[in-house]
């Protein structure tokens, strides 16, 4: 194994989770960050870590997507879950923190380990040898450059991205497989008809629903270039949408024989299609507006929103061609990617990836097999997830049950399923660490 130390860029929760477990395993790390020296739009504060939007680290039960992951990583010794115990702050069900401790107490572990050098210098150029770019969704513009040169066509500067659903909480009786003029195979979309009158009440509502608050560096001109947010588009005309994503040419409901006044298409987001994006509805209303429009298309009466539509500044790159299920680079195996910058969205979702990122190149440089955890697990879904060659259109995706294979025979009270694919996963999660199939 060299000598050599690793070089980790960024001191996000990802980065702080990749030199910790690098460190930890005997490893000499360069931990890079900018801060003080030079602050993105979002970050205010010269510590590690820093949360920028929320305080809370999502619930705590480990029947919740967000709990369990949160078990997983406290399995593998996540710092960021460490931390998060010891400045706690009372927040009901969820793991809430005081931001400042948090930030703190991270950057003083970081700092005082003896394997961990931090360099305070902005990196402007991807290092030769061993490195983990951690860089975050608001990586500087000079790094954003390089790693636009070696992915190619697929980094993407704006996160315009639409809502998804899980596939057993769409209403298939008020819904119909097929492919526009017949191309394609039949279930390549599930579509989602509306009459004259569900169409203007659904119109009527989008206009008047209520966008959210847009930050200052997300306000440039082309954020909406290729991609006009769905409420925008409405705004225009009652018919506009009926000429873009809701058209209905094409298409016939074999329910009544017609083609419907306007169809919403859903198209599969993973390859096992237990999850389907909406097609066309990039979106930047509040999450909880989201949730009470769309749910007025009838098949969607009932879905379960597992991503809402976003539309902001969010540097990341095309993972699923790029990235290993390691996350290490395809065409560089010395070289990890960790953080939102793979896609993966949300603090915890992002120290996650920091952790695998970090044993993974331990276990690189010890020439070693890589670790990725079974599909049933949080952490190994959203690890395959990102790097699934077969994924389309590739959208950020946090922590959430339909990323998980479904429990066969299902089961339908969502309380005992939830349950269950959890005891599921940390059991195979232990099987897997305890030199079971990885």
């Amino acid at each position: 194994m060299s000598d050599e130390a690793v070089k980790v860029i960024g001191a996000g929760l990802a980065g702080v989770e990749a030199s910790w477990h690098l460190a930890n395993a005997g490893i000499k790390t360069e931990l890079y960050e900018m801060k003080p020296l030079k602050f993105s739009p979002a970050h205010k504060k010269p510590t590690f870590a820093e949360l920028v939007c929320s305080n809370s680290l999502k619930a705590e039960r480990v029947e919740s997507a967000a709990g369990l992951l949160k078990e997983e990583m406290r399995r593998l010794g996540s710092i960021c879950v460490e931390c998060a115990y010891e400045c706690k702050v009372p927040a009901g069900g969820a793991l809430a923190v005081d931001r400042d401790e948090f930030s703190r107490l991270i950057t003083e572990k970081i700092s005082s380990h003896p394997n961990i050098s931090v360099i305070n210098e902005e990196v402007t150029d991807i290092p030769d040898g061993n490195v983990i770019i951690a860089a975050g969704p608001l990586a500087s513009d000079a790094l954003s450059e390089k790693i636009a040169e070696i992915c190619g066509s697929g980094l993407h500067f704006f996160d315009a991205a639409a809502p998804i659903v899980t596939l057993e909480s769409i209403d298939m009786e008020s819904a119909f497989c097929a492919s526009r003029y017949e191309r394609g195979g039949e279930d390549d979309y599930i579509n989602c008809p509306m009459n004259k009158e569900e169409y203007e009440a659904f119109y009527d509502a989008l206009i008047n629903a209520e966008s959210a608050e847009t930050h200052s560096f997300d306000k440039r001109k082309d954020v909406y270039e290729g991609c006009m947010p769905i409420e925008v588009m409405a705004s225009r005309g009652k018919d506009t949408m009926r000429f873009g994503p809701l058209k209905p040419v094409g298409l016939r409901d074999p329910r009544t024989g017609h083609r419907p006044w306007a169809v919403l298409q859903l198209r599969k987001e993973n390859s096992k299609g237990t999850l389907f994006n909406l097609v066309g509805f990039q979106t930047n209303l509040k999450f909880g507006e989201q949730k009470r429009v769309f749910s007025m298309i009838p098949a969607l009466r009932n879905a379960e929103f597992i991503r809402y539509g976003v539309m902001h500044r969010n540097t990341f790159i095309d993972s699923p061609r790029l990235l290993k299920g390691d996350f290490s680079f395809r065409e560089r195996p010395s070289l990890f990617f960790a953080g939102q910058i793979t896609g993966v969205e949300g603090y915890m979702e992002s120290a996650a990836s920091g952790i695998m990122a970090g044993m993974n190149m331990v276990r690189y440089l010890k020439g070693e097999e890589a670790c990725i955890l079974p599909e049933t697990t949080m952490i190994g879904a959203l690890s395959r997830y990102i790097s699934d060659p077969t994924v389309t259109n590739f959208q950020p995706m946090g922590a959430n049950f339909g990323v998980l294979p479904p429990i066969e025979p299902k089961i339908r009270d969502k309380k005992e399923r939830y349950k269950a694919l959890s005891e599921r996963g940390l059991k195979d999660f232990e099987n897997c660490l305890n030199g079971g199939d990885k």
